[in-house]
């Protein structure tokens, strides 16, 4: 896979814009592999990949040359996998019914008439709720935590991805998760489901 840079930066810039297209072309395979596990699928991952490279390259002018790239780049990938993820619950996937074959209609009736109403709005809202928990812990333990049980990196990948130590990895996931816990006990406490 090769990413397109943009270009085009005025000529006291074009040193800048050269240091990044090295860093990026020396790092794209990084890149493109942290976001592949984060989505899961090769077309996302493209999307998320360049994505990052476009705020990493209108963000360079902050980055301190001679510092960690890798990291820095690799941090704007899981933040923009993350925010595109929020922005996907936001926005459901629509369609039109004319899109759809006969058989898939048909399907579609048959599974709603099947699906428990009751089931569907108890998970719905514990999937609001869930969000709304993931976005109230602070980012560092968030990312963590979503590497982790939404994607099903290992500790040795999400320490790779956020370049940190595997010691620190298991800690920000264990308080990720105990203030998900807590956020999420008063909420179930709340509604009287515990």
């Amino acid at each position: 896979m090769r990413l397109r840079l943009i270009g085009s930066a005025r000529e006291d810039g074009a040193g800048r814009r050269r240091e990044f297209e090295r860093l990026a072309r020396k790092y794209e395979r990084d890149i493109f592999t942290a976001a592949l596990r984060m989505t899961g699928d090769h077309a996302d991952a493209e999307d998320v990949a360049q994505e990052a490279l476009v705020k990493a390259y209108s963000a360079f002018d902050s980055f301190e040359l001679g510092t960690n790239f890798r990291a820095w780049v690799l941090r704007i990938v899981t933040n923009t996998y993350i925010n595109e993820f929020r922005r996907r619950r936001r926005t459901p996937e629509m369609t039109t019914w004319d899109l759809l074959p006969r058989e898939e209609l048909g399907n579609i009736a048959r599974a709603e008439a099947e699906d428990d109403p009751e089931l569907a709005v108890l998970e719905s809202a514990l999937d609001a709720e869930v969000e709304q928990a993931l976005s109230e812990i602070p980012e560092v333990f968030r990312e963590a935590v979503m590497l982790c049980d939404m994607h099903g990196m290992s500790y040795s990948e999400i320490a790779e991805a956020l370049d940190i130590p595997i010691g620190t990895v298991r800690s920000r996931i264990a308080r990720g998760r105990g203030l998900l816990q807590e956020r999420l006990r008063e909420y179930a406490q709340a509604r009287g489901l515990i």
